[in-house]
């Protein structure tokens, strides 16, 4: 995405473009059931840690690692394979978003550093830090054309701006622009699916649109399918309005898809409590 222009708030004009209204007002309904369902106002702890599991499983199934939920909750080790590592490493993310909302607002890229340092968990040159000129990428379910490691900082820095310049833009489409740009860049060596999906959890509970994190967008992307996702990102990428607005509207879905399934937790709940 270009950050720059006549436009002062480039991510408010995103919010005008058609169709978006309409996917922002969706998702804001989708929200809005679960904070009201009776369950959460006792058990909201509950929904949140079980939105966490159910999100994580979800990303995790996106970067190849697709364990039926029941195998992630029963699991305790997840140092043995590829797989396995993908699981841990999206479950530790997931933990980890929630203690990031209060510097991301004020340093996007030390939260985003942070997040790969955690994904990666190891001490190698290249974690937690920008791929410098002529480092690989281990993305391999993300085949875009890979921007050079110079426009990567520069549109990561430019994103960041975005971030933090406290613009009128909706929280979907602020997140959802978090979340194509870093797939899009793949700025990190590796684990960037599982960074830009936790980023996109960061903006969705530190706008206030989800601030219990109850709504995991990681479950609708993963119930949409891989290849719907990767399609919208194409939209993404193409810088089109038709494609930005596609991607939007995917990442809204995704959000109203994640909020029915804490819906359906809270609906499971309140019938055992019956």
């Amino acid at each position: 995405m270009s950050t720059t222009g006549a436009n002062a708030d480039p991510l408010a004009a995103l919010g005008a473009l058609p169709g978006v209204a309409e996917s922002v007002e969706s998702v804001r309904k989708a929200v809005d059931r679960v904070y009201g369902h009776r369950i959460m106002r006792r058990r909201s702890n509950e929904i949140t840690g079980e939105a966490a599991l159910r999100g994580a499983r979800g990303s995790a199934a996106l970067s190849g690692a697709d364990w039926a939920l029941e195998e992630v909750r029963r699991r305790s080790d997840f140092s043995g394979d590829g797989e396995a590592r993908v699981v841990g490493a999206a479950l530790r993310l997931t933990a980890e978003a929630g203690q990031l909302l209060s510097i991301w607002r004020q340093s996007p890229l030390r939260v985003l550093a942070r997040l790969h340092l955690v994904a990666a968990a190891d001490q190698a040159d290249e974690v937690g830090r920008p791929r410098r000129k002529g480092e690989p990428v281990d993305e391999p379910l993300v085949e875009l054309p890979l921007p050079d490691a110079e426009e990567a900082h520069g549109r990561l820095e430019g994103l960041a701006a975005l971030v933090t310049a406290d613009g009128s833009a909706p929280a979907l489409v602020t997140a959802a622009v978090v979340h194509g740009e870093l797939l899009a860049l793949r700025p990190f060596a590796s684990h960037n699916g599982l960074v830009a999906r936790a980023a996109e959890r960061i903006v969705l509970v530190g706008s206030g649109l989800d601030p219990k994190s109850v709504c995991p967008a990681e479950v609708g992307h993963a119930e949409l399918g891989r290849a719907a996702y990767l399609a919208a990102l194409d939209g993404y990428v193409s810088g089109t309005p038709e494609g930005m607005a596609a991607w939007i509207a995917h990442c809204g879905r995704a959000v109203a898809l994640g909020a029915r399934e804490s819906t359906a937790v809270c609906e499971a709940l309140q019938r055992g409590a019956a």
